[in-house]
């Protein structure tokens, strides 16, 4: 991964350049509290796609900075929406920007981050890069309501599961690929490889996500471990373990996500159970199955340093620990 780093070391200093530039608000909460989810660090997964896919399409302008950068700007706006739903204490190890500034700032500078996203795609004058980002966010805003609904729900199932990850996921991330190759102006063949890519790489991204949250140190993964069921989120290790376990355990689990608070004691026991149904490791090979089937969608193109980049990325997906 160091290498992809350093290979797209000058073009992520100039997306993030870009974004700082974008921030740039008359009203100075909109800035700190941008500049302060900027700062919290974070992988910058989506703009490195934009630019690889960019590079993969033979891309020569300088337009792929700019989309880089909007792709980070939804992302980031989602951050700040979602950590209000979920009463996030944590953001990758630091204070939540609601943590700090209230909810009610938090959401706002995402409205803001949103807009101002939609004004930075109108300057590119790509009509077709325009429609897969509007699309795409507006199947997160789906997603998240899925995700609500889904919540505390012991009958969802890993295919139920699945379309809330695509929607609230992996669709950026596969509009982050996919418009890499629009820049580039690959054939429609193309181009449906890298959203393909894209989406099933997104999937394995989140699932990666759902087992690090019932197995990583709050420190080392940057929030609490078993944040999700105290949100009562069903996520694919206790989905899988559902599926396998007894009635008595079932009910066992159903009566601890109901709980408005639930207890260490409580926590240690559904973790137990998930261990136990191995459906951390089920998780985890879910995600490597798609990993594999995303790197075979890249057999649309030529070898070479951009496509053998995307493929140390994808890889790094799935051996990550935090």
């Amino acid at each position: 991964m160091e290498r992809v780093l350093q290979m797209l070391e000058e073009e992520m200093a100039l997306v993030e350049q870009q974004f700082r530039q974008d921030l740039d608000s008359e009203v100075t909460l909109i800035r700190k509290v941008g500049e302060y989810v900027l700062a919290s660090g974070g992988k910058r997964m989506r703009p490195m796609l934009v630019l690889l896919c960019a590079r993969l399409a033979a891309y020569q302008g300088e337009s792929h900075i700019g989309v880089a950068s909007v792709v980070e700007f939804i992302h980031t706006a989602t951050l700040l929406h979602d950590d209000v739903v979920d009463s996030a204490d944590l953001r990758r190890g630091a204070a939540s920007a609601n943590n700090v500034w209230g909810n009610e700032a938090s959401v706002l500078v995402g409205d803001f981050l949103f807009s101002k996203s939609f004004s930075i795609m109108v300057r590119t004058g790509s009509l077709p890069i325009l429609q897969a980002l509007s699309d795409a966010t507006t199947n997160m805003a789906e997603g998240e309501v899925l995700q609500l609904i889904s919540t505390c729900d012991l009958d969802l199932s890993e295919e139920r599961y699945m379309q809330v990850v695509r929607d609230k996921t992996a669709v950026l991330i596969a509009a982050a690929c996919r418009c890499g190759g629009i820049l580039g102006g690959v054939s429609a063949e193309q181009e449906q490889a890298l959203q393909e890519f894209g989406m099933e790489l997104g999937i394995a991204f989140q699932f990666m996500d759902d087992a690090l949250d019932y197995v990583a140190d709050q420190a080392e993964f940057g929030k609490a471990c078993g944040h999700d069921l105290e949100e009562g989120k069903m996520t694919l290790p206790l989905i899988e373990t559902l599926r396998h376990c007894s009635r008595d355990e079932r009910d066992r689990v159903e009566q601890i996500v109901e709980k408005d608070q639930l207890s260490d004691e409580d926590l240690e026991k559904v973790i137990a159970l998930i261990h136990q149904y191995d459906g951390i490791d089920y998780t985890r090979k879910r995600a490597k199955q798609l990993v594999e089937s995303a790197k075979q969608r890249l057999a649309a193109f030529e070898d070479g340093e951009a496509k053998q980049a995307l493929e140390i990325l994808a890889d790094y997906v799935v051996s990550r620990s935090k």
